[in-house]
């Protein structure tokens, strides 16, 4: 960790090769007036829209949704199976299952999905008039880097991880607050280094909105997590009767919440980044075809008790499609007999050379977070 002092308020910086503009979206963090102590920015930091993925800051008496994300409450979930070993025809078999199970990309279920929580879903106009729409969206996972995976840990036992947010549902409440708290702030003639970065005043009827409209993504979204862990743990139990799942840790990290740090309450938000209270545990996920690592906190307050939420991108969509050869990519994934999915020149956007090295990732960080589990993907299922 290295700091820099160019702001209102310093900067501490976890990344080992953080670019310009990634570093230039750190430093409004830093100019913010509501931001508090300093800002903290993770090993696997990458360019976002108006704050950087990887970024987390502490804010006095104010929330930016903006901040926090456009998919509240992406995150991974993660569960230990009492298998020790699966086949290759059971890999390719329990694969294809699962892309024809469980709805990926823009797809949606054809019938509304039951969930307890909607009978809890607040009182936020957002929310009401998207609540439809999102019973066909719970329990499916998405595009861009969500993904399901089966995995082979080094404690000896298969592993089942599934990464997703909270749809277009979450998408949508982000949108409407982005731009409500973008209005205020002009209205209130803020004085902020990037307008996208504008906040909802606590106490105000807009930030108490959000509040309640982001808590419910976030169970939305864990509710679809645990949905498809569910799925996944049906469709390989076909092939191995009796399998059992334990030791489950399910994680979000694009949120907001209210936590005491360095002797004051703010709000702490974390995007792209995740919780690393002393002793808890964690998940780190790699790109596709790389290890994985469930983890142990060490509560390090430099970093708001955070770590990174994954590898990090080195390069964007576009970028990924354009510059990477098809041919390496694919050969990498294959030599390691990993079922992966990049079969064509636009899934190059998730292919191992678009992220940063995990292990260069995981050392930066050290001082955050331990590793416990190391988890090899044996399979790869993406939106």
């Amino acid at each position: 960790m290295y700091e820099i002092r160019t702001g209102r308020i310093p900067l501490k910086i976890w990344a080992f090769d953080i670019d310009e503009q990634t570093l230039e979206q750190a430093r409004n963090i830093a100019e913010l007036p509501f931001a508090f102590h300093h800002g903290a920015v993770m090993s696997d930091a990458h360019v976002g829209f108006g704050m950087p993925i990887g970024g987390v800051m502490a804010a006095d008496g104010a929330v930016v949704p903006n901040a926090v994300g456009v998919d509240i409450g992406c995150g991974v979930a993660a569960e230990r199976t009492s298998l020790e070993g699966l086949s290759s025809k059971e890999l390719k078999s329990i694969q294809k299952s699962i892309a024809s199970t469980i709805p990926l990309g823009f797809s949606h279920w054809k019938t509304p999905q039951k969930w307890d929580g909607f009978r809890d879903a607040p009182d936020v106009p957002v929310v009401i008039r998207e609540l439809d729409s999102a019973r066909y969206q719970l329990g499916t996972l998405g595009g861009g880097n969500h993904f399901i995976e089966v995995q082979k840990g080094d404690d000896g036992f298969i592993w089942i991880m599934v990464h997703s947010g909270s749809r277009n549902f979450g998408f949508t409440i982000a949108g409407e607050y982005a731009k409500k708290a973008k209005q205020a702030a002009k209205k209130q003639h803020l004085e902020l280094p990037d307008y996208q970065l504008s906040p909802l005043m606590l106490g105000t009827k807009e930030a108490d909105e959000y509040l309640a409209a982001m808590n419910f993504a976030l169970r939305f979204a864990h509710a679809s997590r645990q949905r498809m862990l569910k799925q996944v743990r049906e469709i390989i139990g076909k092939y191995r009767k009796g399998m059992t799942c334990s030791g489950q840790v399910s994680i979000h990290h694009n949120y907001a919440a209210q936590e005491t740090h360095f002797s004051k309450q703010v709000i702490i938000h974390r995007k792209g980044a995740t919780s690393a209270r002393k002793g808890e545990r964690g998940i780190i996920p790699g790109s596709q075809g790389t290890c994985s690592y469930i983890t142990e906190g060490l509560g390090n307050p430099e970093s708001f008790m955070s770590c990174s939420h994954g590898a990090g991108r080195v390069l964007g969509r576009k970028e990924a499609v354009r510059t990477l050869n098809l041919k390496h990519e694919k050969t990498l994934l294959d030599k390691k007999g990993i079922y992966h999915s990049i079969r064509s020149q636009k899934d190059l956007d998730e292919a191992p050379g678009a992220y940063k090295d995990i292990d260069k990732v995981m050392e930066a960080q050290k001082d955050l977070v331990r590793p416990l589990i190391t988890l090899s993907p044996l399979l790869v299922v993406k939106g």
